[in-house]
């Protein structure tokens, strides 16, 4: 059971708060994972009943739940004699099908656990921070889709996933009902949502193993219609410069395991590029479809999937330069609601003996 239960209401519409972050957690951080976990489950709509053996073990194996996926805080920063320091405001695990904690999730699907916001953290909008790094986690590993449960009397929490966009896949009490088996009293409402933003295309983060072939995918791409320079060459097939100090989405057939695109984002709270000029605004770079997999969506599926991340971590807009030779690109990102941001076009001299040219901008608010 997913027992949201130190999340009111409110959580689910809540703005965050800009001093509450979401990371990975780290061994130092596990004894206060179960220390807020365990207050959040007593705090909420099935704290009066016993905790069973099992249940305590799970919530005690941070370490366990760390390397069947992930376990994500959320923290509050703060000011302490000159030092920064931190509050465990809230968490949750994602595991991946057939991991330990996993019980919904099957194939490529990824559930989440153990979703707890401290009872001090209310209308923070933690839970709803927590939900949508989620997002990102699982998105990441490629996952078809995020699968949870919670109980049937948590409507705080059924309301927090359902206005995320998750869908019920069950209701409670009905006959042959995993839920109400496995926990012995509890029903449980089961939820769903779709994580890939395009059928037949599976977008994820790069692997090691990729990032070669990322780069020579990247430069038939641009070769094929563009004049490439020397340096302009030399960022492109930069990928595991890039990858590990930003982020490196690809597009894979799901079938075949092909590489078919790649795309590259700043990791949040940062930038690319000096194009944005505020902190809630997401650019990307190098958007590259391999010529031999051009008309099957596979860039607007990764042009997407920067619009997606944008909206997870609650930023205003997308932005993005190209330069004025790249017209297929431009009819894509018109496409999609883009346009151009006139305030940032600048003109730009390479240095090299070309005439200076106008480098595009394009934004499209999320």
């Amino acid at each position: 059971m997913t027992q949201t239960a130190s999340v009111a209401t409110q959580d689910a519409r809540a703005t965050p708060s800009a001093a509450v972050r979401v990371r990975e957690s780290r061994p130092a951080d596990w004894p206060e994972v179960v220390r807020v976990s365990e207050a959040a489950f007593a705090a909420g709509p099935y704290g009066h009943l016993p905790v069973g053996e099992e249940r305590q073990r799970l919530v005690r194996d941070v370490e366990g739940r760390a390397a069947a996926g992930s376990v994500l805080v959320a923290e509050r920063l703060t000011e302490r004699r000159a030092e920064q320091a931190s509050e465990i405001l809230g968490t949750l695990s994602i595991a991946r099908a057939g991991a330990g904690p996993s019980r919904l999730a099957v194939a490529d699907e990824a559930e989440v656990r153990l979703l707890a916001v401290s009872p001090t953290a209310q209308r923070l909008g933690v839970a709803r921070r927590l939900m949508l790094a989620a997002s990102e986690t699982a998105l990441g590993w490629g996952a078809s889709a995020l699968v949870l449960d919670t109980g049937d009397r948590n409507s705080a929490a059924q309301a927090l996933y359902e206005g995320l966009g998750y869908r019920r896949t069950n209701e409670p009490g009905q006959p042959g009902q995993r839920g109400v088996a496995s926990e012995g009293r509890i029903p449980h409402v089961d939820y769903r949502l779709q994580l890939q933003p395009a059928p037949g295309v599976v977008v994820r983060l790069v692997r090691p193993s990729e990032v070669d072939a990322v780069a020579e995918l990247s430069l038939r791409a641009y070769e094929l219609e563009y004049s490439i320079s020397g340096s302009y060459r030399d960022d492109i097939i930069s990928v595991g410069e890039r990858a590990a100090a930003h982020q490196v989405w690809v597009a894979v057939d799901p079938q075949s395991g092909e590489l078919l695109g790649s795309v590259a984002t700043p990791k949040p709270g940062e930038h690319l590029t000096s194009l944005p000029q505020r902190d809630d605004e997401l650019d990307f770079r190098l958007l590259a479809v391999d010529p031999s997999a051009r008309g099957r969506g596979v860039g607007a599926a990764l042009t997407t999937l920067v619009i997606e991340l944008a909206r997870l971590r609650g930023l205003r807009r997308v932005v993005m330069n190209s330069g004025p030779q790249m017209v297929r690109a431009h009819r894509l990102y018109e496409r999609l609601g883009f346009s151009i941001l006139e305030s940032r076009v600048r003109t730009v001299d390479p240095g090299d003996g070309r005439a200076p040219f106008q480098l595009l901008a394009f934004s499209i608010d999320v």
